[in-house]
């Protein structure tokens, strides 16, 4: 698997919940720490979360603190992204990466890797 796999996307209601699965098994995401970022249209790609390969260390972006909760198990090879209380600025096409090592939780997408393709995230008002 050259590529971590995005599901969970679709249309919710403001203040509703979602949660994203990033499925990336094998030997190029072991040991890494994984990354959810997100992409509005006519916006530059931003980090959202990110979470170290152990799960010791997590980090967010400002905007989405106390509402997105970044997970992984290890053992099923899945990163989630638990998003709660929806807003519509929330809308955009949420990627899952791959860190840099086991432990780097570097806000810039240049930072990262083996990106996938993406799941639509739409948040109505």
């Amino acid at each position: 698997q050259v590529q971590p796999v995005e599901s969970g996307g679709g249309l919710v209601q403001a203040g509703g919940s979602l949660r994203l699965s990033c499925a990336a098994s094998g030997r190029t995401f072991s040991s890494y720490a994984m990354g959810w970022f997100r992409q509005a249209p006519g916006k530059e790609r931003q980090f959202v979360a990110g979470i170290t390969w152990a799960g010791g260390s997590t980090d967010y972006t400002d905007s989405v603190k106390g509402r997105f909760t970044i997970s992984r198990d290890n053992a099923k090879n899945t990163v989630y992204l638990q998003m709660n209380s929806l807003k519509p600025e929330d809308t955009a096409v949420y990627y899952c990466a791959r860190g840099p090592s086991s432990t780097g939780l570097p806000r810039a997408t240049y930072s990262w890797d083996y990106w996938g393709r993406g799941t639509q995230v739409t948040v109505s008002s």
